[in-house]
């Protein structure tokens, strides 16, 4: 039988924690390690959006801080990306991105792409989410249109994609620099 956590008993735990969780209504999970290619994919979009929204008064955050909304959930997203002011007032839980990316696992995939983005589909300020495959060049955007409605369109090796809202684009090839696919 499950455990129920509430919000404030997963944050003291995390707080307090050598390992990370996610937390989900109530449920709290341990956070699997990652492959290298999973960290040389994340490490390689953290880099070209660091470098490419310096001096916009964005941040580019890495698979260490949360992600959270009104104590529903708490995930800590592969990289994220808060412009909006009312995230520098805590330095542990983000409230207001605007882009978050996962890089798929195949012990995460189905979630990442179902509840998890339901979940990231209730931020305000949420505008593109990727969905980046790390068993071979695959890129999933969904973006919110004008209408506020997600559209998603996939992307392979030679193509480039644009960050809405941003004059942004991102070559595929870019963010499997240094790849090798070897089997995961």
């Amino acid at each position: 039988m499950p455990i129920f956590f509430s919000p404030e008993e997963y944050l003291n735990l995390e707080a307090n924690s050598p390992m990370r969780h996610e937390y989900r209504s109530g449920l709290v999970y341990a956070m699997a390690g990652g492959s290298d290619v999973h960290d040389l994919i994340s490490l390689a979009l953290v880099s070209l959006l660091r470098s490419r929204l310096k001096g916009q008064g964005c941040f580019v955050h890495s698979g260490n801080v949360k992600v959270g909304r009104n104590h529903d959930f708490f995930y800590y997203p592969d990289v994220f990306v808060t412009c909006d002011p009312r995230d520098r007032d805590n330095r542990y839980i983000k409230c207001y991105p605007s882009l978050i990316a996962e890089v798929l696992s195949p012990s995460t995939e189905r979630f990442d792409r179902g509840a998890k983005f339901e979940d990231y589909q209730q931020l305000e300020t949420l505008k593109t989410y990727l969905l980046i495959a790390q068993d071979q060049m695959q890129v999933e955007v969904r973006q919110k249109n004008s209408f506020g409605i997600w559209e998603t369109e996939q992307f392979g090796p030679v193509d480039r994609f644009q960050i809405v809202g941003w004059n942004l684009e991102i070559a595929v090839l870019d963010l499997y620099e240094d790849v090798q696919f070897l089997g995961i």
